[in-house]
């Protein structure tokens, strides 16, 4: 295999002789020889070797073994930021070991001042941990596709995340694979160990297995991002998941036995209390129990089964105040749809993480669909997903059917989805995408869905998304049932562009999807010039970005929304950044807008402008989050808002309290408003394993406090213990607030591997 760089387009190429397309060739260097672990190339790339261990690892985090005394250490990693390409200033050391079960990835991470180390939060998968936290994290490419991974991380103090990086773009962290760790202290540094064991993971069939790796170490009093191969700048820690980028892992032997099934049987009680019901429900005893299956049909494709699923440990929806005219959009949190979860992603549009759902691009699958109606629960009675690898082929297919919930007037529903994708040069991918979803609710017809889409990337830091679609109900009228995009993204360091151009026809109704807005056309760009300066040393870079949106109606055939903002930001050495900003917009209301109770905006044009000023203090210190203040005009009157958001105070590393508040003060000829959404999430570790969690939100809109309260115990590895407390109370009275609905559930499952 010869890669050749046009300049810096890696295309593969099977050639039978060594001859190449450009001069300038970049090919990856050979496998380390005995005893050596990595070897490298000028340009950044690296092999590194996995070495066998004969004796049984102790996982305390301590080093000891001989092991680490034989085998050198992989090392020599490079900055990203501060210095990009420069040797890190903080070393850090790792190998990567295995056994006939389980493979080892352990890091020695060096300091300099051990003392100055941010190490504040253990709960698992809060994102504090990265970037926030010292921490070292590693992701595997199994599949060495490099394009997808599975990734490890933890900070000095045992708190971890896991995820996966899918299609070397979004992040997936609510999935969590099984695995162990432990990190451990010493005069210069901490350390870890991690134990994988190979059924957590999918890779290709046969023993000898050629993986990719990424591994970042993060110094955060150094606000320090280091890597084991040369990444783009800038990414900063993001760049864990361009597996395109990463080193390439050989001699690891895997086993050759083909059973991998895992059980995880569940029983939940529960009491409720619903005086919205009809009729009410007052401590009405429940109880129920159900089974999910995973089935490894090969190492590379997975089967999961599920019966009578329940999701009522999942942790609540954070509230959002919406001052548009469209519907928001949730994430997904529920177990069962978050595990290649990637592997249903359509057409580039962003579907996990904090960008889902901000783009006015429909997503052709929603998980949120099943299961959910306008936020209540409808009962999943069995399900099916079949995910993973046939060569070069990614292959995912769900089929659940929903029960019936008569007091909502929906009935039973089947819901399929196929993905096919397949993976062609280094970084691109074409594929098609099918979904289907019997009538939800009487006379309302079938839904179906089809599409086409690429993922193409070019040179080492430009990406061409495109699709085109058709999705429509039975029961619809006929009209514009298709939707089609183009995007380029070239998310450079010092100079990033991206151009959009996104069509969606009146009658496009992906129902087991998301369209934010039907009937338009879109064309968006967006620039930024990023400069790094030395001349201020507490200065980072600077942050220059200017946007224009344009979407006309299709229908009416006049223009719905224009966009255009501009923003300068300071991004300091300490990770803290100061923003100010201004944004034109134009919007057309085709009806009566009902912004807030007893406010109506009425049809037509307007043009406004808002101003914003803002400061994002670095998530290293103890009190920390985004404070922004916008004023000016809002559609025919003014609005000021004020927000603080993912704002954290933490006093131990144990204990932390996560405000949020959005105050919205609107004054409009047709009437004046103020909206106040406030929440806090606090968090108390009880160790790495277990905490204990409660939200409390108000919300003026549906003049709501809601608490979810929630102890979740991982008594062994994949098997949890949950007690959740849940209550909505009504603030309309003058006394104290009136119950609505309150539950207490308990939650068992018990993780069976075989």
């Amino acid at each position: 295999m010869f890669r050749c760089v046009i300049p810096g387009l890696v295309v593969g190429l099977l050639l039978t002789g060594p001859v190449c397309v450009s001069a300038q060739v970049a090919v990856d260097p050979p496998a380390p020889v005995a005893p050596a672990t990595v070897t490298r190339t000028p340009d950044g790339r690296a092999t590194i070797r996995a070495v066998r261990v004969t004796t049984p690892m102790r996982i305390d985090g301590k080093l000891d073994e001989a092991i680490y005394s034989q085998v050198p250490p992989i090392s020599d990693f490079i900055q990203s930021d501060p210095k990009p390409g420069e040797v890190a200033a903080e070393k850090t050391d790792v190998w990567v070991l295995f056994d006939d079960s389980r493979v080892y990835v352990v890091a020695r991470c060096w300091e300099t001042h051990p003392e100055r180390m941010i190490a504040n939060e253990m709960r698992r998968d809060s994102n504090i941990l990265f970037p926030g936290n010292d921490n070292f994290v590693v992701d595997l490419d199994t599949f060495h596709d490099r394009r997808n991974g599975v990734m490890f991380g933890v900070n000095p103090i045992g708190g971890r995340n896991d995820g996966q990086a899918l299609n070397g773009q979004q992040y997936n962290g609510d999935y969590n694979p099984i695995w162990t760790f432990k990190t451990g202290r010493f005069e210069g540094g901490w350390t870890v160990e991690m134990s994988i064991p190979f059924k957590s993971l999918r890779y290709t069939p046969g023993r000898e297995q050629v993986w990719g790796m990424v591994a970042v170490r993060q110094s955060k009093w150094r606000n320090e991002v280091s890597f084991l191969t040369k990444m783009p700048a800038s990414r900063g820690h993001r760049a864990i998941l361009e597996t395109s980028l990463g080193a390439n892992l050989v001699g690891i032997e895997a086993p050759l036995t083909a059973r991998n099934i895992e059980v995880k049987p569940f029983a939940i009680a529960d009491v409720t209390t619903d005086r919205l019901a009809k009729p009410p429900v007052s401590n009405d005893v429940g109880a129920d129990a159900g089974l999910d299956v995973k089935y490894g049909i090969t190492r590379n494709l997975t089967a999961d089964l599920t019966v009578r699923t329940d999701f009522a440990q999942v942790e609540a929806d954070e509230q959002q105040i919406n001052l548009t005219r469209f519907n928001l959009f949730f994430p997904e949190k529920r177990d069962f749809f978050l595990e290649n979860q990637g592997t249903f992603s359509f057409g580039g549009v962003v579907t996990s993480g904090s960008a889902a759902g901000a783009s006015d691009a429909p997503i052709l699958f929603y998980s949120r669909r099943i299961g959910l109606d306008g936020g209540a629960e409808v009962p999943i009675q069995a399900g099916g997903r079949l995910t993973g690898r046939v060569g070069r082929f990614s292959l995912g297919v769900i089929n659940i059917e929903s029960g019936d919930a008569p007091e909502r007037n929906l009935q039973a529903t089947n819901f399929t989805v196929l993905r096919l994708k397949r993976d062609i040069f280094r970084k691109s991918s074409v594929g098609v995408m099918m979904t289907s979803r019997s009538a939800l609710r009487a006379g309302g017809g079938r839904n179906e869905a089809f599409g086409a889409d690429a993922s193409l990337g070019f040179f080492a830091n430009m990406f061409v998304y495109g699709y085109v679609a058709k999705a429509r109900s039975e029961s619809a009228k006929a009209g514009d049932d298709m939707s089609h995009r183009v995007q380029l993204d070239y998310p450079g360091d010092r100079y990033a562009l991206q151009l959009e151009r996104l069509g969606v026809g009146s009658r496009f109704d992906p129902g087991v999807g998301f369209a934010r807005r039907t009937g338009v056309e879109k064309h968006y760009a967006q620039a930024k010039f990023t400069p790094r300066t030395k001349r201020v040393k507490s200065i980072r870079k600077f942050n220059y970005i200017g946007s224009f949106s344009h979407i006309d109606n299709t229908v009416a055939h006049r223009l719905d929304t224009r966009v255009v903002d501009g923003e300068f930001g300071i991004e300091l050495q300490n990770s803290d950044r100061f923003f100010t900003g201004y944004a034109s917009t134009y919007e057309y209301l085709p009806q009566p807008f009902r912004i807030a109770t007893g406010v109506t905006l009425p049809v037509g044009g307007y043009d406004y402008g808002i101003g914003r000023i803002g400061y994002n203090f670095g998530r290293q210190r103890k009190v920390s989050g985004n404070v922004q203040l916008e004023s000016g005009t809002f559609y025919s009157g003014h609005r000021t808002t004020l927000a603080v958001s993912s704002g954290r105070y933490s006093p131990l590393p144990r204990l932390s309290a996560e405000p949020n508040v959005s105050i919205n003060r609107v004054r409009l000829p047709v009437g004046d408003f103020t909206t106040t959404l406030l929440g806090s999430r606090v968090t108390y570790t009880l160790t790495p394993m277990a905490f204990v969690s409660a939200l409390v939100q108000y919300n003026s809109g549906s003049r709501t406090v809601s608490t979810n309260a929630r102890l979740r115990w991982e008594y062994r590895p994949g098997s949890e213990f949950f007690v959740v407390y849940n209550e909505q109370r009504d603030t309309l009275g003058l006394g104290a607030p009136d119950l609505q609905n309150r539950a207490l559930i308990v939650k068992m499952n018990h993780s069976l591997r075989f």
